[in-house]
């Protein structure tokens, strides 16, 4: 849904730009090491649409989470946010490493933010050419969730309010 909605904004001439959680904070890192991290967010920044995929999939450290937060910051009303996650809110402080961290990403995610919530089997999981006559793949994902963060995208007559991905 992540890939679609970036493809599709693409295809409208609406810049987008996708990082799995973990090789965004890595570009992050790179340009903060070669003195370069006062730019790299306006780069990142200047995409109508961020996509920032798998977050919580990979652990973060401190620093990771900091410079993370830190684009989300930048983005707030200013920029759509996708995040696709496994992990419900509450448990987003074991993202961040730091209860407060995680509440204030959470807090502008909902304060713009529209959740939708997928269930059932991942679509990997229903298409897996390994199933074997019918074989059942435990649900893998308890769901996704979908959900707008500040910015406004607009596609063929579609507006969509800020976003943000969360699986839950």
């Amino acid at each position: 849904m992540a890939s679609a909605l970036c493809m599709a904004c693409c295809q409208s001439d609406v810049e987008a730009r996708f990082f799995t959680a973990s090789s965004l904070v890595m570009r992050l890192r790179r340009a903060r090491d070669d003195g370069r991290l006062d730019r790299e967010p306006n780069q990142v920044g200047r995409a109508g649409l961020l996509v920032i995929d798998e977050l919580g999939f990979l652990p973060l450290d401190t620093d990771g989470a900091r410079l993370l937060f830190q684009v989300v910051s930048n983005a707030y009303e200013r920029q759509s946010v996708v995040f696709t996650t496994n992990l419900e809110f509450s448990r987003w402080g074991s993202v961040f490493g730091d209860d407060q961290m995680a509440a204030a990403v959470i807090d502008r995610v909902v304060h713009h933010g529209r959740l939708l919530q997928f269930r059932g089997e991942p679509h990997r999981v229903t298409h897996a050419l390994m199933q074997d006559g019918g074989a059942h793949f435990p649900n893998l994902l308890p769901g996704l969730v979908f959900a707008f963060m500040g910015g406004l995208i607009s596609l063929d007559q579609h507006a969509f309010q800020g976003v943000s991905l969360l699986v839950a």
